[in-house]
């Protein structure tokens, strides 16, 4: 019997939405499914701003981080957020196959389930 796949797609910037994305994923991973997390449109500036040790949710973003849930940082958003170099150097994996943005496509052919914020 094969996992049930969700894909987490973290759209939006503003911060309360952006943790729960990260909620999501994590419980969906805790819970035995195979979930990732793509970080695109105005949410990418959250890469920056949660890698911040003050930032009430760094924790989380943190423990989101090490479970190797991130899947996917939009090139051309985090470039628009100014948080690519932040993305680099937090070692995600930066996704520009769909015009410069992460092809939605490719996770629905793989079988996942989208769910966005």
């Amino acid at each position: 019997m094969s996992k049930e796949k969700y894909l987490v797609y973290a759209f939006n910037g503003e911060e309360m939405c952006f943790v729960h994305a990260l909620l999501n994923a994590e419980e969906f991973f805790v819970k035995g499914f195979d979930a990732k997390l793509v970080i695109e449109g105005s949410a990418t500036k959250q890469i920056k701003l949660m890698d911040d040790p003050d930032n009430q949710f760094a924790n989380l973003y943190k423990r989101v981080k090490n479970k190797g849930l991130i899947d996917c940082v939009c090139r051309v958003c985090a470039k628009q957020m100014n948080s690519l170099d932040a993305a680099r150097k937090q070692n995600l994996n930066i996704c520009d196959s769909l015009s410069g943005h992460v092809s939605m496509a490719r996770y629905l052919k793989e079988g996942y389930e989208v769910i966005t914020f």
